[in-house]
Order: structure tokens, then C-alpha cells, then sequence
């Protein structure tokens, strides 16, 4: 980013994310400053900056979050889009080495460039970077892929790392054996809590939606939405509480059987419950 004059002597601009002054005068003349001097903290400029700062911020976390969304409902997303929004750096920084499916579901890659005519360009697990030209690709969740661990050691071995946590997240499969008319999973019921509150500040700092009595997270899976819920006690309830059962509903409202929860709403709703019960007091002593 260019600098910019700012006060008697100073130039500014927005370095790593937060604003940097350096001299414009003199012998020091470009040198940049360790920290912002007080004749700059008020000055509109440095306002200025500081509120683009943070809208940066927003719309780094806002492309993070949709690309999740796209890869926890494995939906088609237009090449022609990623090819737009491709130049944006937050944009490339949330899809780079994101892993991708073109026309063959069998040949998952590792996206690396989107050019202006829809063209991407993708590591396949040979090691060789190809080029693609779908109308569409799905980002997978890792539940679907069938050689998940292939994935993740190729990963390693490349040194991927990914902004959108997708081949490293924590992924559950349903058993291959669940009752009939089962509509509930108890594995993470009765972690207990001080209070409600604490327990709902956990999931919304999990990034889970808090509503009534619930902690809930949305799920498209095989073409239609579900949503996981765990019970984490009534509102404005202020005593000790405890998480309870895991249950799915489909859009009208209506409780899931066990053996209609599709392999992603399983695996997300599953890692909710987890990631809440992780939280929970646990017991010292010798009566723990």
C-alpha cells in the first residue's frame, strides 16, 4: 500500500494490518517507525486508515466463512466466480490449496490459481499441477473423501496449509449399526457446566447459532438441510448445567431418525457436541 502524507514530516500506511508511520523528512527519511507518534493519533488519516483496517478485517473473516460454507455443504460453485473473485487477496488467501472436485469425483486437488478465463489450476495427487476447466467444482467435505488419510499425508508432504480448516478437520462416520427409530446420540450428553451462560458462550465462541434452549449448526447434506441440536439448558437458566442429547431436524422441524442423517450432518453435528462437551468442569482429586 502506498504511503501517505500525514502531519508535518510523517507518512502512514497500513503495514501487517495496522498502521505504520515513518519519517518524510530529514536524514531518517523513510524510516520506518517502531511506533505511532502522538502527533499522529488523532489525525483524520490515521482515523482513516484504522477503520479500513478493520473492514479488512470483517471481509477477511467473511470470505473464511463462506468458503467454510461452501465445503460444509459440498455445494457446485461456479468456476467463473472463483475466477472473479480470485485477485482479491483475502478471497485467494480463504480458497488457496482449498481441495477441489472438477468433472471426475474421483480426482480431488489442491486449487492454486483461478485465471480471468475460468481456468484453474490445481496439485492433483500425482504431484503434477493440471489444469481444469468445469463449469463447476465442489469443495468436499473431508467425510466424503474415501482416501482421506492419502489426502492428509500428501498434504503433509506438500506443506499445505489451509485458512478453511477442511482435510484436517475432525470428521465422525455413523455406525454401521444404529436402533431403527433412534432420533438421539447421548456420546457427549452430561458435561457439565457452572452455568447456562458459560455453556452458550461456548458455542457461540465456537461459532455455533444459540437459539431457545439449543445450540444449533446448519447442514446441507444430499441436497437437502438439516440441523444439528444440543441441548444446553433453558434461557436465563443461572445454575450449574449439563449438555444434553444431539438431535437433527429437517426443515419443517420434524426429529430425524439416526438412520436418515446423512454422513455430513452426522459428522457436524457430532463435532459440535464434542467441541462443547471439551469445555466442561472437570472433576480433581481423589473422587474425580
Amino acid at each position: 500500500m502506498a504511503w501517505l502524507a500525514a502531519g508535518e514530516g510523517y507518512e502512514i500506511a497500513l503495514v501487517e494490518g495496522r498502521v505504520a508511520a515513518r519519517s518524510a523528512t530529514g536524514r531518517t527519511a523513510g524510516r520506518q517507525l517502531k511506533t505511532l507518534p502522538k502527533a499522529l493519533k488523532d489525525h483524520p488519516e490515521v482515523d482513516r486508515l484504522r477503520r479500513l483496517a478493520e473492514w479488512l478485517d470483517r471481509h477477511e473473516a467473511a470470505c473464511i466463512a463462506q468458503v467454510d460454507s461452501w465445503m460444509v455443504s459440498s455445494l457446485p460453485v461456479p468456476t467463473e466466480l472463483l475466477a472473479r473473485v480470485w485477485p482479491d487477496e483475502a478471497w485467494q488467501s480463504a480458497l488457496r490449496d482449498v481441495a477441489v472436485l472438477g468433472d471426475d469425483p474421483d480426482e480431488v486437488g489442491f486449487l492454486r490459481d483461478a485465471t480471468a478465463s475460468g481456468e484453474l489450476k490445481v496439485v492433483n495427487l500425482d504431484g503434477e499441477t493440471v489444469r481444469l476447466s468445469p463449469r463447476t467444482v465442489t469443495l468436499p467435505h473431508p467425510v466424503l473423501l474415501p482416501d482421506l488419510d492419502d489426502v492428509r499425508d500428501f498434504a503433509a508432504e506438500l506443506g499445505i496449509v489451509q485458512r478453511v480448516e477442511q482435510i484436517h478437520r475432525a470428521t465422525w462416520h455413523k455406525p454401521a449399526e444404529v436402533a431403527a427409530t433412534a432420533t438421539e446420540v447421548r456420546d457427549y450428553a452430561g458435561g457439565v457446566f457452572p452455568t447456562r451462560f458459560s455453556l452458550a458462550a461456548r458455542a457461540t465462541s465456537l461459532g455455533y447459532r444459540v437459539s431457545g434452549g439449543y445450540a444449533t449448526c446448519k447442514v446441507r447434506d444430499s441436497g437437502s438441510a438439516a440441523e444439528a441440536n444440543v441441548w444446553i439448558g433453558e434461557p436465563y437458566y443461572d445454575e450449574e448445567t449439563t449438555t444434553g442429547a444431539l438431535s437433527w431436524h429437517d426443515e419443517d422441524g420434524r426429529a430425524v431418525r439416526l438412520t436418515e442423517v446423512g454422513p455430513v450432518a452426522w459428522s457436524e453435528g457430532m463435532r459440535m457436541a464434542a467441541a462443547l462437551y471439551a469445555g466442561r468442569k472437570i472433576e480433581e482429586g481423589g473422587d474425580a
